[in-house]
């Protein structure tokens, strides 16, 4: 005869697999952390670029603003100047500075 086992005791028994796989669950997720980490120290983006040029969209392109590099607010059409372009721009249409980061303020455009 078969003796049977107590629910209570399979129920103890499944609660200690699990939390044997949420154990390493976990440390999987700690080690893909901490490669993840190690690969974004290697690989970190390049600096902003010091100014930078926003376009419009369609045929002409013309230019809507001129940010500092940092700036959040410039859109996806974007390009990176030299200081002297952006000091240029600025001379010629004071309404391009973007008011945001004020570029006028740093290259001394006023």
């Amino acid at each position: 005869m078969s003796e049977e086992i107590p629910r209570l005791e399979l129920l103890r028994f499944l609660e200690r697999v699990q939390l044997q796989q949420l154990d390493q669950t976990r440390h999987w997720i700690h080690q893909e952390e901490q490669r993840l980490a190690e690969h974004a120290a290697r690989h970190s983006p390049p600096p902003p670029p010091d100014w930078i040029v926003e376009q419009g969209i369609g045929v002409g392109r013309r230019i809507v603003a001129v940010h500092q590099g940092w700036c959040t607010m410039s859109g996806k059409h974007t390009s990176a100047i030299p200081q002297e372009e952006a000091r240029r721009l600025l001379a010629e249409d004071s309404g391009l500075a973007c008011q945001q980061c004020r570029p006028d303020t740093d290259l001394g455009v006023l």
